[in-house]
């Protein structure tokens, strides 16, 4: 069973930014980060796998990275430009096997979720 263990969620205000880990307890082929508003479906915002390839969600483009550290077996979110709009419970999750390009932002591919953390920009 994979342990995936989220930090770094606080409150900020709009136009600030923020960095999120994700702790994993082994290597995982493709990890990503996803987000779940009130009242709304969780959604993907970003993907990485091991060859580094990523994917992100058209909302985040050009403000969000998603990058690792193999050595630590950690996968983080750096968020800037940060928007009232991005405020949302951020799940880390994995996926042991390959997953197609265009689906790597469906929650339905993964394995494996983190707990969560609260990400508030107020404006």
């Amino acid at each position: 069973q994979v342990q995936l263990v989220e930090s770094g969620g606080v409150s900020v205000q709009a136009g600030g930014s923020l960095r999120l880990s994700c702790s994993a307890s082994e290597y995982i082929y493709l990890m990503g980060w996803f987000r779940q508003a009130p009242g709304k479906e969780r959604e993907g915002v970003a993907a990485l796998d091991s060859d580094g390839n990523t994917r992100y969600a058209d909302s985040v483009k050009g403000r969000f990275t998603i990058s690792k550290d193999n050595a630590k077996n950690t996968l983080y979110l750096q968020m800037n430009s940060l928007k009232p709009e991005d405020t949302a419970m951020y799940y880390c999750a994995a996926a042991w096997n390959w997953v197609p390009s265009p689906l790597r932002l469906s929650k339905n591919e993964y394995n494996y979720w983190g707990q969560g953390t609260q990400v508030t920009a107020s404006s």
